[in-house]
């Protein structure tokens, strides 16, 4: 974990619970001696995102209905200082303004952005209920609302098109893509995940999420490929685009796409307990 993210030590779950008095009925001793939470708990895990918004980022009022995707906070912020050690190498300074795509319900990416290095953001998605939610999330919090901007984008078809505005310029873009190419796909995901937590199948997950936060057609390689395309037309707008890349045997694909449109790209490794993901950043010159 990035060595200026708070959450790289384990959870003071005496501090959140008292953030969040919510939080105290899930918390438990495990057979070690420590304190925890069943993370395969949906209510659990949205009572720790609420606990530690609020404690580390004084975010007061944060929600989500159930079904909509509970991100782990601590990658999320893994996310954003790696993009600040990105801007920093550009030697970039002032009022820094990024755009994240897909912000989902949640609105997450803004918000840690927000609250972590006070960028002003922008967070696009293509579905309106989410968009509704994530702009309730921030209208109700005055310390991110002067930050945060949410955006409907009603074309499906299109990224960077119709949510960049002639005249804006955004230092760096962010995207999570969804994993999977297919609902069959995710759901064997899914099936697998209960699996490996002993569950019986259909018990609610703290992995939930809609249709379009968890799968599209042809996968998070696709929608990067559809992303870099697209990046060309507003490379004059955009300092850095970059995305998530879950599965380490879609990079191949990805460089293949950047060289032949001579982009300038790095990969950023990042790591979370034994989770492994990485960051691909692009630029054009």
């Amino acid at each position: 974990m990035h060595p200026d993210n708070i959450h790289k030590d384990s959870y003071d779950f005496e501090a959140l619970t008292e953030s969040n008095p919510q939080l105290s009925e899930f918390v438990f001793q495990n057979k070690y001696g420590t304190q925890t939470i069943n993370f395969a708990n949906p209510e659990a895990v949205l009572q720790l995102n609420k606990a530690l918004l609020k404690f580390h980022y004084q975010v007061e009022n944060w929600s989500i209905p159930k079904q909509y995707l509970c991100p782990p906070i601590p990658g999320r912020a893994d996310y954003i200082h790696y993009l600040n050690d990105l801007l920093s190498e550009e030697n970039i300074q002032g009022e820094i303004r990024g755009i994240d795509i897909g912000v989902g319900a949640n609105a997450i990416y803004p918000i840690l952005a927000s609250r972590i290095y006070d960028w002003k953001m922008l967070g696009t998605d293509i579905e309106e209920k989410s968009v509704a939610i994530a702009q309730a999330n921030i209208e109700t919090n005055p310390t991110i609302a002067k930050n945060i901007e949410i955006r409907h984008q009603e074309d499906r078809g299109s990224i960077f098109k119709g949510m960049i505005k002639k005249g804006e310029y955004y230092h760096f873009s962010i995207c999570n893509p969804p994993f999977h190419a297919s609902q069959e796909e995710a759901n064997k995901a899914t099936s697998r995940k209960f699996k490996n937590l002993g569950l019986e199948k259909g018990s609610a997950l703290n992995f939930g999420g809609q249709a379009n936060e968890l799968w599209c057609n042809g996968g998070e390689a696709l929608f990067i490929k559809r992303m870099i395309k697209e990046s060309v037309l507003f490379k004059s707008q955009v300092g850095y685009f970059t995305s998530l890349v879950s599965k380490k045997e879609n990079l191949p694909k990805i460089y293949k796409h950047l060289n032949k449109l001579k982009a300038d790209f790095k990969t950023i490794e990042m790591g979370q307990g034994n989770k492994k993901s990485r960051i691909i950043a692009w630029k054009f010159d």
